[in-house]
């Protein structure tokens, strides 16, 4: 009521007032809503949720709706007034030390007996409770506060998403945390040595023991063994079976010999036992006064053998009980259990038998060596127990191993090398480093190579093993004209001339007025010595002394000159823009190194071009170039006649064609004549005329009028730009019109309008051209149709028609459009000949129409002008022609 009538205050109040008014009022209205959110939080808080059964949500209040909060506070957030939404408005633990804001742990949440966390987050189990909140028994339902039962399937039961969201977040972090230390753990145990022997999966199979072996002679035998016991000589039986639980065998027949106990008696010593027993039933199982032994007792093992129990406890990676086989040693248990976990020792494993310890097993010999020393063979009841480590060393580096290796005390890293496979080929063996712990922080210990027998190991220490340096203590480089470059030792050759000796000495190009040696000197800078080895070969200079890393390098004399070619183009078989210049090459080894002349070449014309090398530079008639002209023998074998030209460097020699040479070439005729087909052009100046003779004249079906010469024309850049140019500006004016043409290629093909009527009536007259390479005369089959495109109403084909004039076709496609550019009509007819619409005054005279033409109508791309731009012109036409009509008259006046 309070907050109402303040509402009310503020709205009646005035606008000059209400700034002031809202100052005074604001902190009064948030107090005022905190107070009035609080006991609505505090009322919540107070109500006690009803009992109900175990697993079945817990009744909600009657006529609210569970677990709805306040406005703008979403679930799983703590509410003031201590509310944890999503658990039915119980009030959330506040005792110092608990950070969940859950419901403390003599509360549980919807009366269920649950486990939750307490304060400090103790782990409480809580106890059922009923509608008064006293503790009540598991699996009685529970009551509303009204007295009606709990209905368990109530949609309106509380809810506990906020809860379950916050325990599953709490929970992934959790279990995100262990998968992390689990992993790390895994790795520092894959760093041991000897792990991966005991926990490789592909190695499961193949430590189990070996059933099909000879008898040990030290087996014990015990309850369940099948023993083969058989007797053979003078006389024979069979009295194999199976030991029974109490550890006796039974000898079958009317013997009267009673039980023979052989349990825990070794093969041997069964064996014996059962003799001594037989031997008074079968005398000559003994030599005595009888006679001598001539009856023989064989006891082994069956195929059944008995399962005992192996006990591997201690630091294993997987301790338990085991059921094995009773030839199982200590090492196939071992296997078993996976080995020892990350805490348990590989050094110390100690079977236990009868309380104690009768062997210790140390892995690291049958890792190291394959030495099986205390594998003692398990017995039932046997326990086998890991140790945990005495100490443990990580070795890496340029070592065999890099494992992390358990030393025994006193064990030095003369030892730990010998564990890690020594070092390998590229390691640094005189010093290795130590990081030892302290007891206060980390040292580093330099151990030299003639403390590695002494240095005692200790439990953390990591061993690191340096490379050795890449660097040669030794080596110089020859490089350049001698016959074996490469490294040499300096101890071999102390000085230049004994390097270049040990070489094999200088190739003939050797350049020795100057060889330089590259030097390191001790701060690593690089400096030339340049030595004339001439001199001292001569002895006019002393001996060079080399140090180590010396680089000496020995020019050539091609490596100081230009490389020089010559060039031969033209009518040769190979030319060569830069064949490799040889001394003495003549005119006719460079035509031969081309593959000789071709048919086409003008042997008689064959020039050399030189550089002049000495131009004066001030003449301005000075020569630049000097050519030679040859008349070369086709026939290149060597005789008196040849033009021994010797060519020099640079050098460029010309073939030219011959001018009388001319390949064959043809023109093709196609369509309505009597022999289609390719006829060669036999002079140059064919014409058309002759090649429709020579295919055998025209057919009753020729349309003479549509007949087409086509021709391959190729065009240089230039005039590609050049005749692109021509085609926008004639055939497409952007402002009023636009005509769609080809794009134009370097080589394409064009058709070439020809009146062959007249070619034929009158032959060799100037309509009669001439025949050109690759020429092909089309000549249709009598053509009937016509086809209009363009900006038409219904572009189409129609049939020709005698006496039917332009307009007649177009109105036969629909006619014009609002955008067809009527003056710019043109026909393209059969022959590939073009004529467009003339203009005479205000007429179009368009042009006439054959059989196969086409009637193309462009587009106007000028926008049409509107009915209101008409009246303006024909406005200012009509006034301008009164003005000069009043002029006129004014001007007559005056005369």
């Amino acid at each position: 009521m309070h907050l109402k009538n303040m509402q009310n205050d503020v709205h009646h109040s005035s606008a000059s007032g209400r700034t002031s008014f809202l100052r005074t009022v604001r902190p009064t209205l948030a107090l005022t809503l905190f107070s009035l959110f609080a006991q609505v939080s505090l009322t919540q808080a107070q109500v006690v949720a009803p009992s109900a059964p175990a697993g079945q949500p817990a009744p909600t209040q009657p006529g609210a709706r569970s677990g709805t909060l306040p406005a703008g506070i979403p679930r799983g957030v703590t509410i003031p007034g201590g509310v944890q939404p999503g658990r039915g408005n119980q009030p959330a633990n506040t005792q110092p030390g608990s950070n969940r804001g859950t419901t403390p742990a003599n509360i549980p949440a919807n009366g269920q007996n649950q486990t939750g966390r307490g304060v400090n987050g103790a782990v409480q189990t809580g106890q059922p409770t009923n509608a008064n909140g006293q503790p009540g028994q598991a699996g009685q339902p529970g009551v509303n506060p009204d007295g009606t039962p709990t209905n368990p399937t109530d949609p309106n039961a509380p809810e506990q998403q906020g809860q379950e969201v916050q325990k599953t977040q709490e929970e992934i972090l959790e279990d995100g945390y262990k998968a992390a230390r689990a992993r790390e753990r895994e790795q520092l145990r894959s760093k041991i040595f000897g792990y991966e022997i005991f926990n490789n999966p592909l190695y499961v199979n193949t430590f189990q023991p070996n059933g099909n072996v000879a008898t040990p002679r030290n087996y014990v035998v015990g309850p369940g063994d099948a023993l083969n016991i058989v007797m053979y000589g003078y006389t024979e039986g069979d009295f194999s079976q199976t030991v029974s639980k109490e550890g006796n065998i039974y000898i079958s027949g009317n013997t009267g010999i009673g039980p023979i106990n052989v349990s825990g008696l070794t093969v041997e010593v069964a064996k014996n036992r059962i003799v001594n027993r037989l031997a008074t039933k079968f005398v000559g199982l003994k030599s005595g006064s009888y006679g001598a032994q001539n009856t023989y007792l064989e006891v082994s093992l069956g195929a059944q053998l008995r399962s005992i129990r192996v006990s591997v406890l201690g630091e294993a990676f997987k301790p338990g009980t085991y059921l094995m086989s009773s030839l199982s040693t200590v090492l196939n248990a071992i296997y078993q259990a996976a080995g020892p976990d990350l805490l348990g020792s590989y050094r110390r494993v100690n079977l236990i038998r009868g309380n104690r310890v009768i062997s210790t097993l140390d892995l690291y010999d049958y890792l190291l060596t394959g030495i099986q020393r205390n594998d003692t063979r398990l017995q039932d009841g046997d326990i086998i127990r890991f140790g945990k480590y005495v100490s443990r060393v990580e070795i890496t580096g340029t070592v065999n191993r890099n494992n992390i290796f358990e030393m025994l005390p006193g064990e030095t890293l003369d030892r730990l090398l010998s564990y890690a496979g020594d070092f390998a080929a590229n390691a640094y063996r005189n010093r290795v480093k130590v990081t030892r712990l302290t007891g206060r922080e980390r040292k580093v210990v330099d151990v030299t190579q003639d403390e590695y027998k002494t240095f005692v190991m200790q439990d953390g220490d990591q061993v690191d093993v340096e490379q050795l340096l890449d660097r040669f203590e030794n080596v110089i480089t020859l490089q350049g004209a001698v016959f074996r470059p490469g490294r040499y030792a300096l101890d071999q050759n102390r000085t230049l001339r004994q390097l270049i000796d040990n070489a094999e000495g200088l190739k003939g190009d050797a350049f020795t007025g100057r060889v330089q040696i590259l030097r390191t000197r001790d701060d690593l800078a690089i400096e030339n010595i340049s030595i004339n080895y001439g001199d001292v070969i001569n002895g006019a200079d002393p001996d060079v002394e080399l140090k180590r890393e010396d680089q000496v390098l020995v020019p050539s004399r091609f490596d100081l000159a230009e490389g020089a070619s010559v060039s031969i183009t033209g009518e040769v078989n190979v030319p060569s823009d830069g064949a490799q210049y040889v001394s003495n090459m003549t005119l006719e080894d460079l035509i031969l190194r081309a593959g000789g002349l071709k048919e086409s070449a003008a042997s008689a014309q064959v020039e050399v071009v030189r550089r002049k090398r000495d131009v004066d530079v001030s003449s301005k008639s000075a020569q630049i170039a000097e050519t030679f002209s040859f008349n070369i023998d086709r026939d290149l074998t060597i005789k008196s006649s040849d033009s021994k030209f010797l060519l020099q460097p640079f050098d460029q020699v010309i073939v030219r064609r011959s001018p009388n040479y001319t390949v064959q070439t043809y023109a093709r005729v196609e369509g309505e004549v009597t022999l289609p087909g390719s006829y060669p052009i036999k002079t140059k100046d064919q014409k058309i005329s002759d090649i429709v003779k020579q295919a055998g004249g025209l057919t009753p079906f020729a349309y003479v009028q549509g007949a087409t010469l086509i021709r391959t024309v190729s065009l240089s850049d230039d005039e590609l730009a050049r005749r692109q140019r021509s085609v926008d500006e004639l055939a497409d004016d952007s402002r009023r019109s636009r005509v769609q043409v080809e794009a134009i290629t370097p080589t394409t093909t064009e058709s070439i309008g020809i009146n062959l009527e007249k070619i034929l009536a009158n032959p060799g007259s100037d309509e009669d051209i001439l025949v050109q390479e690759g020429d092909l005369l089309r000549i249709p089959k009598q053509l009937e149709t016509v086809r209009l495109q363009g900006e038409l109403m219904l572009p189409t084909t129609v049939k020709f028609r005698d006496g039917q004039t332009f307009q007649d076709y177009i109105a036969q496609a629909g006619g014009f459009t609002d955008r067809s550019q009527r003056r710019k009509s043109f026909v393209i007819y059969a022959n590939g000949s073009v004529d467009k619409t003339r203009k005479f005054m205000f007429f179009n005279i368009y042009p006439r129409v054959a059989p196969g033409s086409e009637i193309v109508v462009p587009e106007r791309t000028a926008v049409p002008l509107t009915p209101q731009q008409i009246i303006q012109q024909a406005t200012a036409i009509t006034s301008s022609i009164m003005t000069l009509i009043l002029g006129v008259l004014a001007f007559r006046s005056i005369r």
